[in-house]
């Protein structure tokens, strides 16, 4: 864990092999860098262990499950080397869950926004309640969600990612992000959730682990490229974010909400 007083990284090991892997940084969870680099390797770790079957993804609290990017830390990027290494962030999570030999299941209890999307298309099963309304607000402050987008895209399609994207400002209903296919299921309550989230992972952690490997290799077919296009796409972000238009929003941002 990184920085008790503030970022969030715990484990909950349930039987058969189950771990909770939680997140959070309050009040929305945004994703710092420490955040993210400590998410990827934690993910990383798991999948290498043996006695792990099934990691489920979620955030802490009850409200919003990742509302992407740390603002503070995007207005503090001067250079172009470190908004790339601020973005890689992202593409490290994203690659750590594709590369994982273990099925991620998502568990998005509200609002995903920028980033936060992207983290629930990384899972390989993604679980919602009603409350959980997307947006990809990227372009909205100057930047686009370059290094998301293949993630994205692998579960909704070029279309629908499309309509994300330029209706930077739009909230999607959960109902929305079902039907397009990025959640699987949706639920009215996070205990109803949690309940339908805990069984699957049970009914999984009992099944042969090598068919399960091998299936996820066929879920994340065709995305080997990723380690190398996700680090390019971070570097596309990387230079948006110096850009005036998006020194100004954020500052704008920030006098706007204290």
């Amino acid at each position: 864990m990184q920085d008790t007083e503030r970022y969030i990284i715990r484990l909950e090991r349930l039987d058969g092999g189950i771990v909770k892997l939680v997140f959070g940084n309050p009040p929305v969870n945004a994703m710092s860098i420490v955040l993210l680099e400590e998410l990827a390797m934690t993910i990383e770790k798991l999948g290498e262990q043996e006695e792990v079957q099934i990691i489920i993804l979620q955030s802490e609290g009850d409200r919003t499950f990742c509302s992407g990017a740390d603002f503070t830390e995007l207005m503090a990027i001067d250079d172009i080397n470190s908004g790339k290494i601020f973005f890689s962030g992202f593409a490290k999570v994203i690659n750590s869950c594709r590369k994982s030999s273990k099925i991620i299941l998502g568990r998005v209890q509200g609002k995903a926004i920028g980033g936060g999307v992207g983290l629930a298309a990384a899972t390989d099963y993604c679980f919602a309640t009603q409350f959980a309304a997307i947006k990809l607000s990227e372009l909205s402050i100057g930047i686009i969600p370059a290094v998301i987008e293949p993630a994205v895209e692998r579960k909704i399609g070029l279309s629908s990612f499309s309509i994300l994207a330029l209706k930077a400002t739009e909230f999607f209903s959960a109902d929305w992000a079902k039907e397009k296919g990025l959640y699987m299921e949706i639920f009215e309550t996070a205990n109803e959730m949690d309940e339908a989230v805990l069984s699957l992972a049970r009914s999984l952690s009992k099944y042969n682990p090598e068919a399960l490997k091998e299936l996820k290799r066929i879920l994340w077919k065709n995305t080997d490229h990723w380690d190398t296009l996700l680090l390019e796409r971070a570097e596309i972000s990387g230079k948006l974010v110096l850009s005036n238009f998006t020194k100004e929003t954020l500052q704008a941002f920030k006098a706007k909400n204290g």
